[in-house]
């Protein structure tokens, strides 16, 4: 049956009303919940504030390097270390790496930009800062509902947000419900914010229903793929931070590492690639797998033991991708509008810092008696914001690695080093592009092939382990996740053309093709091991994947992350 069906035969659907509804349970939206929940207190007033989100728990769906810096959640709570934030591994020194296939080049501290500092932040598990979060957000009165994806935007007869409508629960393999069917309830609000992270769902519904991107760049998208590893004591450097660009990647492709040492004995390690990568053989699993062999980055994990993994897009087009961020009746903030600082490589502070600023927003609307209007106020305080500021001088930093690696690294040293000592707040010309990250693909033939080593379980894996590693979990009695709006294409042309990319560009070995040998191929969907990165939603050539949430609380349940 279809959800219209269900519906008409099940509805109406339970309603629930509430000043403010936010979707995503991650910094940008806990930071709105409970931005609003001090204002109404400082202002006595009363104000109900939900907060939905799909992850078993606040955090289970949270992957991220993660450097911090803590300049947002001061404002947000000045006293954030005396209420035990897990901050508690300041960055004590930073490496940047260029790398050979057997060499590296370290570049001198004074000659680094200032986005690749990082003394003052610190080192964390953001799926530990957000579960911290959560429970300031509780202790203010907000409502959190884990394990309740928004599945539908609801409208208005004027055509404005009024709410979303969770997802229908107990439906069945085959579309019927089972006896344990629940028909999703409505939740309506005087506005609607959106925090679903990058590529969300409902927020690519609106940016189209809205047409919010219209005059800006195309969005463009990186993959970053962690694992976390128990360091051997020996090795362990607690507060060392260490970026790296160059190999294994060719000079074309956007993209390099991180390597934090973080507290306990931990070592996070990733690899982020840019999702507007030319060449269809390229897998970024595989480059993290191959980056590790590296004796730059080998001697931090030799001796350790790998205990975690994820996968997850990150928005990079900047402030020339950001699209248009507010519309009748709601707003996005954080990733799922696209406010990540790429040349930073940080999200978190932003995300805090634009949830707080559609909070005040949307609070003053409220006080005034509005409803399901603009938040204008909320774009226009951003602007006068110090991260606009910071977004300003990055503006031109991944459209330059479209000119290739070497021109990248001249003009982000001349944009970020240079015109600032001679006092230019962001460089003076502006640069577009207008190409999205999906149309980059070349034909197989015409490209070379990458030939990657097979794992040898101790310093590189698989992806059937490593996604073990992320504790993912779908209900098997459900309908698939993952779609293909036309089932023949992935034959007829992205095998045909490109050598069947899906099973590549994917981390988690979601896509496989069946039946070669016997002439008669297929693709094969296994969307129990979906990460939920939603990278098969951005890079597949023919747009034809719809990737939605599935039913509650399914997905990886990333522990430490």
């Amino acid at each position: 049956m279809t959800p219209e069906a269900l519906l008409a035969a099940h509805g109406p659907r339970e309603s629930m009303d509430y000043d403010v509804v936010v979707v995503g349970a991650g910094p940008g939206g806990l930071a709105t919940a409970i931005r609003l929940k001090q204002l109404a207190a400082a202002a006595g007033r009363e104000l109900s504030v939900c907060v939905l989100e799909k992850g078993s728990e606040p955090g289970a769906h949270i992957l991220s390097g993660a450097i911090m810096d803590p300049r947002a959640l001061t404002e947000l709570f000045p006293d954030w270390k005396e209420r035990g934030a897990p901050l508690t591994q300041p960055v004590t020194r930073d490496e940047f790496l260029f790398l050979g296939e057997s060499g590296a080049r370290a570049t001198p501290e004074w000659l680094l930009p200032a986005c690749f500092h990082n003394r003052g932040n610190y080192i964390v598990s953001l799926g530990a800062v957000v579960r911290w979060l959560a429970t300031q957000a509780e202790a203010l009165g907000v409502e959190i509902f884990p394990g309740f994806p928004a599945a539908e935007v609801l409208y208005d007869d004027a055509g404005a947000v009024k709410g979303v409508a969770t997802g229908d629960m107990g439906i069945g393999k085959d579309g019927e419900p089972t006896d344990q069917f629940q028909l999703g309830m409505a939740l309506h609000a005087r506005y609607t914010i959106f925090a679903e992270g990058a590529r969300g769902q409902l927020g690519r519904e609106l940016i189209d229903r809205f047409r919010l991107d219209d005059g800006r760049d195309p969005q463009s998208y990186g993959i970053g793929i962690k694992e976390l590893w128990q360091a051997d004591p020996a090795r362990h450097q607690p507060g060392l931070v260490v970026h790296t660009a160059g190999w294994p990647l060719e000079d074309d492709t956007y993209g390099g590492s991180f390597l934090y040492h973080a507290e306990d004995g931990k070592i996070a390690v990733g690899f982020v690639v840019g999702l507007d990568y030319g060449n269809p053989w390229l897998s970024p699993f595989d480059e993290l797998q191959r980056f590790k062999t590296h004796p730059s980055i080998r001697k931090h994990l030799e001796g350790g033991t790998r205990i975690g993994y994820g996968a997850r897009a990150i928005t990079a087009g900047g402030l020339l991708s950001l699209p248009k961020t507010v519309f009748p009746g709601g707003a996005l903030v954080g990733c799922e509008a696209g406010f990540l600082n790429a040349s930073r490589i940080k999200g978190s502070h932003a995300a805090i810092k634009t949830g707080m600023l559609a909070a005040e927003a949307a609070f003053v609307a409220i006080a005034e008696g509005r409803a399901h209007d603009e938040l204008s106020a909320y774009p226009a305080e951003f602007e006068r914001s110090w991260l606009h500021a910071e977004l300003r001088q990055a503006k031109n930093f991944k459209q330059w690695f479209k000119k290739g690696r070497a021109v990248a690294t001249a003009m982000t040293g001349i944009e970020q080093w240079l015109l600032p000592k001679l006092g230019f707040r962001e460089p003076p010309w502006t640069l577009h592009h207008h190409t999205p990250d999906h149309a980059n693909l070349r034909p197989a033939a015409t490209s070379p092939r990458i030939v990657y080593p097979k794992p040898d379980g101790v310093l590189t894996f698989d992806r059937l382990s490593s996604v073990f590693l992320s504790s993912t979990h779908h209900d098997e009695n459900q309908p698939a996740h993952l779609t293909l709006k036309d089932r023949s294409l992935p034959v007829r042309v992205n095998l045909t053309q490109y050598a069947g990319p899906e099973a590549r560009y994917c981390p988690a070995g979601v896509y496989e093709y069946v039946g070669i040998d016997e002439g008669a191929p297929r693709l094969q969907i296994n969307a129990q091991n979906c990460v939920h990165c939603k990278t098969c939603d951005i890079k597949d050539p023919m747009q034809n994947i719809v990737w939605v949430a599935p039913q509650g609380g399914g997905g990886p349940n990333y522990a430490g992350m």
